[in-house]
């Protein structure tokens, strides 16, 4: 039993443990180009929770990782098969009534570890503040916690895909990569389609993106210079930030000031 995983921990054990923290993975059900499975954003946050929540609670944070959701939105993807959508609402549902659940229980610190990009949880975030005791907080481990060296590992960590999700499937989830008889990756290069509008290229005018038409197979950046050493190496850059940051959350008191 890893007291840290709620899914594999009994009454016996949390119904004395005074857990402090609570960690919720959230990631979705789509296509990643032609080798890796749909489950691998929600495989990606739950090998990332699980090492952060482990790594903190042998610092003595009484954290708790609870189970994965494994649909996020993706309206963008509906032109490809078995892309599992909720809506943004709904999700935002769901999550507010697990932040009640924790309240319940006494668990007044939640972060959610977010591992798709497509799960925009920054306003329900400002809309749950004044509706649950539960602090929310958001970590989007391919944005900025882990920027700075991405850029150091990989030569294009891409959008989606590319050369650091597949690092991380060959590292964390291998047995569900595709690969060829030689070893090699069974993708496309990622190549993306440019709009015809110059300000949406350029980054000064967003849209949601269309999926079918902005790729080829679903996926947008090379997989192909992806390897397990750069995904391990990701990876323990984000275990040690993350548990750091949940080392300190637990032993903040939620006061009237929190968290300043």
């Amino acid at each position: 039993m890893r007291p840290w995983i709620l899914s594999e921990t009994n009454y016996g054990f949390v119904k004395d443990c005074d857990y402090q923290v609570a960690v919720l993975p959230t990631g979705a059900t789509e296509p990643h180009n032609l080798h890796l499975p749909y489950g691998t954003d929600t495989f990606q946050a739950e090998a990332i929770a699980s090492r952060a929540c482990e790594a903190a609670w042998d610092r003595g944070a009484r954290v708790v990782m609870l189970p994965p959701i494994p649909y996020g939105t993706e309206t963008n993807q509906a032109k490809f098969p078995l892309s599992m959508n909720l809506n943004p609402t709904t999700l935002g549902i769901v999550i507010r009534d697990l932040a009640e659940s924790l309240s319940n229980s006494g668990i007044n610190r939640l972060l959610i570890l977010n591992s798709h990009g497509g799960n925009e949880f920054k306003p329900l975030l400002r809309e749950l503040y004044n509706q649950t005791p539960c602090r929310l907080f958001l970590c989007d481990w391919f944005r900025g916690i882990s920027a700075d060296v991405q850029r150091e590992i990989f030569e294009d960590a891409g959008d989606h895909a590319g050369e650091m999700e597949t690092s991380l499937g060959l590292a964390y989830f291998s047995e569900f990569v595709d690969v060829d008889a030689d070893g090699k990756i069974t993708a496309d290069d990622g190549a993306v389609n440019q709009t015809r509008f110059d300000a949406v290229n350029q980054g000064w005018v967003s849209i949601t993106r269309p999926w079918h038409l902005l790729t080829r197979q679903s996926g947008s950046g090379n997989p192909h210079p992806a390897t397990a050493e750069k995904g391990r190496q990701l990876m323990d850059v984000l275990v040690d930030r993350l548990s750091t940051f949940l080392v300190e959350l637990a032993d903040s008191d939620v006061d009237d000031r929190f968290p300043f």
